[in-house]
């Protein structure tokens, strides 16, 4: 059986404390000499874990005066009405979206499902990279009925906003009607996006979004950084 190679073992356990709040932004890691008797390790494989951390943007080395802590999660509230803008620049973030793709599609049989759509009905596919301060913290993909919202890609890419597209659909406001949670290891593609490690772990959401009528608008799936984000569930 496959071990778990020892830099990569203290890196996890480093961003574990990191993300308790045992360090807080800004603050200075122990020195490689410290930590190396903490883990009963040498300074080379201490370097390569403190690498692996820095590459995924949970520190940064300061030549001749250590690593620091480059941030602490972001509490990202998940209940009745989750805003991304909202959240991010409630938790003193600066928020912004890019668009990696745009596209009108034929549903698939889960999105016929959850949207209440009929065979053959297409969808509108929405995916793009959610920002705090510039570094990703979610990569998402949220797909819209199309025969309700035609301009709805055009209101997308003006807007950078499903609330604004929405609403110049003509839904005033929408809810979240369920939503599941699962921690999963990041492919390839995810930790590409994300800047993250392959294999580094973040955090699945899918969820339903209904209009005032109890309607489906919107079926999404976002994918957080585990590292950066610590979801909050608040009641209805």
């Amino acid at each position: 059986m496959a071990r778990t190679p020892i830099w990569q073992s203290i890196a996890a356990h480093l961003r574990d404390e990191i993300t308790a709040g045992q360090f807080a932004q800004g603050d200075k890691l122990p020195t490689e000499a410290a930590l190396s008797a903490r883990f009963g390790v040498n300074r080379h494989t201490v370097r390569h874990a403190l690498g692996a951390l820095a590459e995924e943007g949970v520190v940064y080395a300061r030549r001749g005066a250590g690593v620091f802590v480059t941030q602490v999660p972001t509490d990202y509230p998940i209940g009745k009405r989750v805003r991304f803008h909202q959240n991010l620049t409630l938790a003193g973030r600066v928020p912004a979206k890019e668009i990696l793709s745009l596209e009108t599609r034929s549903a698939t049989a889960v999105e016929r499902k959850t949207l209440a759509l009929a065979e053959g009905d297409m969808v509108h596919d929405y995916e793009g990279l959610s920002l705090a301060d510039d570094q990703p913290v979610a990569l998402f993909r949220s797909v819209f009925p199309a025969a309700r919202f035609p301009d709805l890609l055009a209101d997308l890419q003006a807007t950078r906003s499903v609330t604004a597209a929405l609403q110049r659909g003509g839904v005033a406001d929408y809810t979240r009607a369920s939503t599941r949670l699962k921690a999963k290891l990041a492919t390839a593609t995810q930790a590409l996006h994300l800047r993250i490690s392959e294999g580094a772990p973040v955090l699945h959401t899918t969820g339903i979004n209904v209009d005032a009528g109890g309607v489906p608008v919107e079926f999404g799936n976002t994918w957080f950084a585990g590292d950066r984000i610590t979801l909050t569930l608040e009641g209805g």
